[in-house]
C-alpha cells in the first residue's frame, strides 16, 4: 500500500472509531437513562402501594374505634339500665338513652361490616349478637312483657357473659393491626 492509500484507511479508521465511540457512548447513556426511569417508576409505585396500604389501616384503625367505642357506649348504657330497673327507676330519658346506643351502635356496626377482614367481622358480629339480645331482653323487662324464663337475674348474667365477646373482638382487632401478638391472652386487658 502506498502512503495515501494507507493515510486514507487511517483516516476511514479514525473517523469510524470516533462514529462508534460516539454511538457506543449514546447506547450506554440511553441504557442507563432507561435503567433510572424504571427505577423511578418502580419507586413512584412503592411509594403509591404504601400510601394506599397506610390509608387502608387508617380507615380500619378509625372503623375499629368507632364500633369499639359504640359498643362500650351501648354496653355501659346498658348497665345503667340494669341499674335503674332493679331500683325500679326506669325513666323515658334512660330508654330513650338505651335506644339512641342502640342505634348508633348498629349504625358502627353496619359500617364496620364494609371494612372489616373476615376474622374481625365475625368476632364483631358475635359480639352484636351479645348486645343485640341483652338490648332485647332490657326492653321486655322495662316494659313488663318478659318471657317465661327472662328475669332481672338472667339480664345479670347476660352482661356478665358480654364482656368476653367485647374482649375478643377487641383483641381481634388489635391483632390485625398489628398492635398485639396473636397468642397474646385478650383477657388479660385489666378493668373494664
Amino acid at each position: 500500500m502506498d502512503s495515501s492509500t494507507s493515510q486514507i484507511v487511517i483516516a476511514v479508521l479514525g473517523i469510524g472509531g470516533t462514529l462508534a465511540a460516539a454511538v457506543i457512548t449514546q447506547r450506554g447513556a440511553d441504557r442507563a437513562r432507561a435503567r433510572e426511569l424504571a427505577h423511578a417508576r418502580q419507586l413512584q409505585q412503592d411509594e403509591r402501594e404504601y400510601a394506599t396500604r397506610q390509608a387502608r389501616l387508617e380507615a380500619r384503625r378509625t372503623c375499629y374505634a368507632s364500633l369499639s367505642a359504640g359498643s362500650r357506649d351501648l354496653a355501659n348504657v346498658m348497665t345503667k339500665a340494669l341499674h335503674a330497673l332493679e331500683n325500679g327507676e326506669m325513666t323515658e330519658e334512660l330508654r330513650a338513652d338505651l335506644d339512641r346506643a342502640r342505634r348508633e351502635h348498629r349504625l358502627c356496626h353496619a359500617e364496620a361490616q364494609m371494612v372489616l377482614p373476615d376474622s374481625v367481622a365475625s368476632a364483631a358480629s358475635t359480639a352484636n349478637r351479645h348486645l343485640g339480645d341483652l338490648h332485647g331482653l332490657l326492653i321486655r323487662l322495662a316494659a313488663g312483657t318478659e318471657q317465661e324464663g327472662e328475669s332481672l337475674a338472667v339480664a345479670w348474667e347476660n352482661m356478665d357473659a358480654l364482656w368476653d365477646p367485647l374482649w375478643h373482638m377487641r383483641h381481634v382487632m388489635r391483632v390485625d393491626l398489628g398492635i398485639t401478638d396473636p397468642d397474646a391472652d385478650p383477657g388479660v386487658s385489666g378493668a373494664r
